[in-house]
């Protein structure tokens, strides 16, 4: 049982220093996030997704304001960028890089971006997998079936799979971003540019942190359970 409680050893030497780099990477994107909200721009972050969409030949994708914080996203079903309160109307380094983030996303969609499009494939798959492996593990280990606890652990698999594919989606829209504001004089100025290239390079860090806290959790439940049919 201590396995349900986290108190084997691999959770210790695996997960905790895991989830202590993502508890960094969080704390380091709201310190880029807060510390260039404060370098103005002479643009908004609406108005600049809206200048990148443009050069890029897109018409058909709009912008919208979303309520919360950081809640921005590009939404492929309606071909919405949605902008939270504090980029949306925003004139700031921050929104700006964040906006024109969503907007590279917008941009891997009319240019059919092939990672992308596998990560779309495979996010059926993944939900039944996020929503399942834990409780086949559960199952698993109180019926002791080595059936159901592999089932569990290749359904977490997909899980650890569709993070690394979303790894070099963010990493493209954010190049494709800073691109086009350098490109489209969308920011004038170096220093400005530079607190764009912060939030976004802090915000990547946030998905590869991610990865390794379920990378982590992967190698400790095969490291845990992963003999158990040949026992």
């Amino acid at each position: 049982m201590g396995f349900f409680y986290g108190f084997d050893s691999y959770y210790f030497v695996l997960v905790i220093p895991a989830i202590l780099i993502s508890l960094f990477a969080q704390i380091r994107v709201s310190s880029a996030f807060s510390k260039y909200s404060k370098v103005n721009t002479r643009i908004t972050g609406a108005e600049a997704a809206e200048r990148l969409l443009k050069a890029e030949g897109i018409t058909n994708v709009k912008i919208e304001r979303v309520s919360g914080n950081l809640t921005d996203h590009f939404d492929p079903r309606k071909n919405v960028i949605r902008l939270s309160d504090n980029v949306y109307n925003s004139s700031t380094a921050a929104a700006v890089g964040v906006a024109c983030h969503e907007a590279g996303h917008a941009v891997q969609y009319a240019q059919h971006y092939f990672p992308i499009k596998i990560r779309n494939l495979i996010v059926p798959v993944t939900r039944i997998g996020s929503y399942l492996s834990w409780p086949l593990l559960l199952f698993g280990i109180i019926l002791n079936s080595p059936y159901l606890i592999e089932l569990g652990i290749i359904l977490f698999g997909l899980v650890v799979v569709f993070q690394l594919i979303t790894l070099p989606v963010e990493f493209n829209a954010s190049v494709r971003a800073i691109n086009a504001i350098k490109e489209n004089s969308i920011i004038y100025d170096d220093k400005t540019l530079k607190g764009v290239k912060s939030v976004l390079s802090a915000a990547a860090l946030t998905y590869v942190a991610a990865l390794l806290v379920s990378l982590a959790q992967m190698l400790r439940l095969i490291l845990l359970f992963g003999g158990r049919r040949r026992r």
